[in-house]
């Protein structure tokens, strides 16, 4: 039964987008519904979605999943605020064009690409090593003695 044109206005269509929202989405609506709620989400939303972001910015030298943090704190920081949208979009873009470029390229420039990023990784972990207090080209030479 078709009643958009009723008294109730569009109410059948507003049931139908409700029932295919997810509990979190709908639980997400009811809490923005209010100003405080609203206000309350964007400052834990903005806080996870921050420490998310500058986490994964500190591990991006590093071995591990520095972009994938990065990108998800973006995607988090997303869901709240227009301008996260926009970066993450712009960071969509910008990843895919790099690696859209590092297809195209032969084995010479894909080798060259593996050894520049094996080398900053060495670098920055023996730097960060170093920072701390062990030396590993010490630590390395004690081991060979044996």
């Amino acid at each position: 039964m078709d009643v958009k044109n009723s008294e109730t206005g569009n109410a059948d269509e507003l049931k139908e987008e409700a029932a295919r929202r997810s509990p979190l989405q709908s639980w997400l609506d009811g809490v923005r519904s209010t100003r405080t709620g609203a206000l309350t989400l964007k400052i834990v939303i903005g806080t996870i979605g921050a420490i998310m972001v500058v986490g994964g910015l500190i591990m991006v030298p590093f071995p591990g999943p520095g972009w994938l943090v990065v990108f998800a704190g973006l995607a988090v920081l997303a869901t709240e605020f227009d301008w996260a949208h926009k970066v993450l979009a712009f960071g969509r873009r910008v990843l895919h064009a790099w690696t859209e470029w590092y297809k195209r390229q032969g084995w010479t420039v894909r080798i060259l690409v593996l050894i520049v990023t094996l080398a900053a990784m060495a670098g920055i972990i023996y730097l960060g090593m170093k920072s701390i207090g062990i030396d590993l080209i010490e630590v390395g030479r004690t081991f060979l003695e044996r």
